[in-house]
């Protein structure tokens, strides 16, 4: 619901009186949350924020639409909290997913709630992981199966249930790679947005090199096919490799140091755990320990 997403977006605006922190938090692009509040306005027929050399500030018109809008979103919440009656649990579930998650992690993390609550239906939405964590924010989708962030806004809640490392891969055709590898002149393929391109522009400012980078695919599973075609380097969450039919046709390099490991799980809004359905598939979620850090030894 994007009217329900706009609201949250100002709400969150309000509360930081600042663009780019709540851009960066609510995982969203500045100008997407420019549009947001303009769509707002204009239905208002009011000016709400004002934005000046000394920041952000709330107009009058904004702080009386700040309590609509509160009042608005709570409403839902509640809504959506309000689960029919009956003998156990039912409903709908909603999760938003990669391809890669669905086919290795969901149906082992759904089975054994689906076998105890077959009245609960399960709406499953894939995509780029690098919205993932938007979509739950924006309320379009109940929880989320996808790498987890070091940080996710306050509003939202995460479980982490596995963790997978990072890979630098090449054609399965292609020289051999030693110490002597020449980094810097290769060409590369990164993820267009997400934590892995976050992760591999920041081993490339640690390691002092300035790719090349040849193309930008939306996804890890897009960006495997290009690697396998020979198009360049690039870099994949090793549980994109396992299950991907690419696999033989790639291989693992080993740069040092490292690429981190991602963490992948659950997230959701914290409001969204008071439904029962919700609750109940949160509480049967394995939880990973504390990770021992954030590199592979």
């Amino acid at each position: 619901m994007e009217d329900l997403r706009d609201l949250r977006l100002f709400l969150h605006v309000t509360e930081t009186l600042n663009f780019g922190r709540s851009s960066t938090e609510s995982h969203v692009s500045p100008a997407t949350l420019t549009r947001a509040i303009q769509r707002l306005e204009a239905r208002a027929g009011r000016q709400l924020l004002e934005r000046g050399p000394r920041g952000v500030s709330i107009t009058a018109d904004g702080l009386r639409f700040r309590e609509y809008a509160r009042g608005a979103v709570e409403l839902w919440d509640r809504y959506r909290a309000a689960e029919p009656t009956g003998t156990g649990l039912q409903g709908q579930i909603s999760i938003f997913a990669t391809v890669t998650a669905c086919q290795a992690i969901l149906p082992d993390l759904i089975r054994p709630f689906r076998a105890d609550h077959p009245d609960v239906r399960l709406e499953l939405t894939t995509g780029d992981a690098a919205v993932a964590i938007a979509r739950v924010d924006e309320g379009s989708v109940d929880l989320a199966l996808a790498a987890i962030p070091a940080r996710v806004p306050a509003s939202m809640v995460s479980r982490v249930v596995t963790e997978t490392s990072l890979e630098f891969v090449a054609p399965a055709g292609s020289g051999p790679v030693d110490g002597r590898f020449d980094w810097a002149a290769a060409s590369y393929l990164l993820p267009r947005t997400g934590l892995g391109r976050d992760a591999a522009q920041a081993w490339f400012r640690a390691s002092g090199i300035a790719p090349t980078v040849v193309a930008e695919p939306p996804g890890h599973e897009a960006l495997l096919a290009l690697v396998a075609l020979g198009y360049g380097l690039g870099v994949v969450p090793r549980l994109v490799l396992e299950t991907s039919t690419l696999r033989d046709q790639v291989r693992v390099l080993s740069p040092r140091p490292p690429l981190p490991t991602l963490r992948i799980g659950l997230c959701a809004q914290r409001t969204s755990l008071r439904r029962p359905i919700i609750a109940e598939l949160w509480s049967r979620t394995p939880e990973l320990p504390e990770s021992t850090g954030t590199h592979r030894e």
